[in-house]
């Protein structure tokens, strides 16, 4: 850390977007809200910490609850709040046997969401981190964690993770940053005013569907989807379930592209808790990310006679694949799914979508010229529909 002559406060980064781009540092007038208690920092390790703890915070004031979001390149892989785990997400998410307290339960379903995409991720969480935190982030492949504060005990933890070089970042929770915001693009600066839109309960007031019955759990998960959204590259598309992210999909050009990838990671979500899935024999020594690509593999439709042959060696019983009927009789399962999206919803086609992943609930923007027919299709499916009336794209 270093303070010029005017008051700026910088940090030196690593490096930038990319290991060739020597020059790069964090800084702002007065005091950092952020520091470094161990590791080395780069550009986007500040990207994914600044935006995943942003998120994670508003969780916690949306809902009340302990909060946590588990970033990838500047999107999240994974939200969630604190919820009880059952026991088949327990086995699911890795977890079984762990005592885990509230923060580390919401870091459990906001990593568990897609283990695939959290591989390696920023871990940032809206409370001070316990020991039980502390100890499931030793477990997983992370490059850093971001939060208000850590225990004693928690830091003697982490700070032994990544041979003593694991990245811990802390965090003023109470840090207001500037109204007007800028950046700098191609030389030139653009300046907006921060998107500062406060998610709660009145986004979900304007209900526009003949179905208008909105659960307690569903209210929750609806916000957890707005605030998700709010930190995700646009266009986006969220589905929640039991107070966690089951699927998103970020950052396509086309809003029915995102509702396909988001439906189809929740669709993955819950075929993962199939009983074949959770009582697969894997080879012995095989890490936990590799029996996670091993699930993942069993998943797909089509694999080359290479990819096969590797998958199997991952098996002491290597396991029976799923046929597309017995894949759509699992998933006729999920039901009760929330989902949001961060703008108006342009086409039907997207509810159509949706109702394969068990929706029931939807917010959007609205203000669609399409809206007679994208409520006709909520209708159709007996969804419950509100009108958020407040876009949220975030690039």
């Amino acid at each position: 850390m270093s303070q010029t002559k005017n008051g700026t406060e910088a940090l030196k980064l690593r490096y930038g977007m990319n290991p060739h781009q020597k020059q790069a540092k964090i800084y702002t007038e007065g005091e950092l809200p952020i520091k470094v208690i161990n590791g080395d920092p780069g550009f986007i390790n500040l990207l994914d910490a600044l935006n995943g703890f942003q998120l994670a915070r508003e969780l916690r004031r949306a809902t009340g609850l302990p909060a946590a979001a588990s970033f990838k390149h500047v999107s999240p892989a994974g939200a969630a709040v604190a919820a009880p785990l059952s026991d088949t997400l327990k086995k699911a998410y890795f977890v079984e046997g762990l005592e885990l307290s509230p923060l580390a339960t919401a870091y459990a379903r906001a990593r568990g969401a897609d283990r695939m995409s959290s591989f390696g991720d920023a871990a940032a969480l809206s409370d001070v981190v316990d020991a039980s935190t502390a100890l499931l982030l030793k477990r997983e492949v992370s490059d850093l964690v971001v939060a208000p504060g850590y225990t004693e005990e928690a830091l003697e933890i982490l700070k032994a993770k990544k041979n003593g070089g694991y990245l811990i970042l802390q965090i003023n929770p109470d840090y207001v940053p500037n109204p007007v915001e800028t950046r700098t693009l191609f030389g030139l600066t653009l300046q907006q005013e921060r998107n500062d839109a406060v998610i709660d309960a009145s986004a979900l007031e304007k209900i526009v569907t003949e179905n208008k019955e909105l659960t307690e759990n569903a209210k929750r998960d609806l916000l957890i989807a707005l605030v998700t959204l709010k930190y995700t590259q646009s266009n986006s598309i969220c589905y929640t379930l039991d107070g966690q992210t089951i699927g998103i999909g970020a950052g396509q050009q086309s809003r029915i592209h995102c509702t396909r990838l988001a439906g189809d990671k929740a669709d993955r979500w819950f075929l993962r808790q199939h009983p074949t899935a959770l009582n697969m024999k894997f080879r012995q020594g095989l890490s936990r990310a590799e029996q996670n690509n091993a699930i993942d593999l069993w998943l797909e439709e089509e694999v080359t006679p290479v990819e096969q042959a590797a998958w199997e060696a991952a098996f002491e019983e290597v396991p029976a694949r799923l046929t597309r009927e017995e894949k759509r009789e699992w998933l006729n399962k999920l039901q009760g799914v929330s989902y949001g999206s961060d703008a108006f919803l342009p086409f039907r086609d997207n509810l159509d979508r949706a109702s394969r992943s068990g929706v029931k609930y939807v917010v959007q923007a609205g203000s669609s010229l399409r809206d007679e027919e994208v409520v006709k299709a909520a209708n159709d499916y007996g969804m419950v529909m509100s009108y958020s009336g407040v876009r949220l794209f975030h690039h």
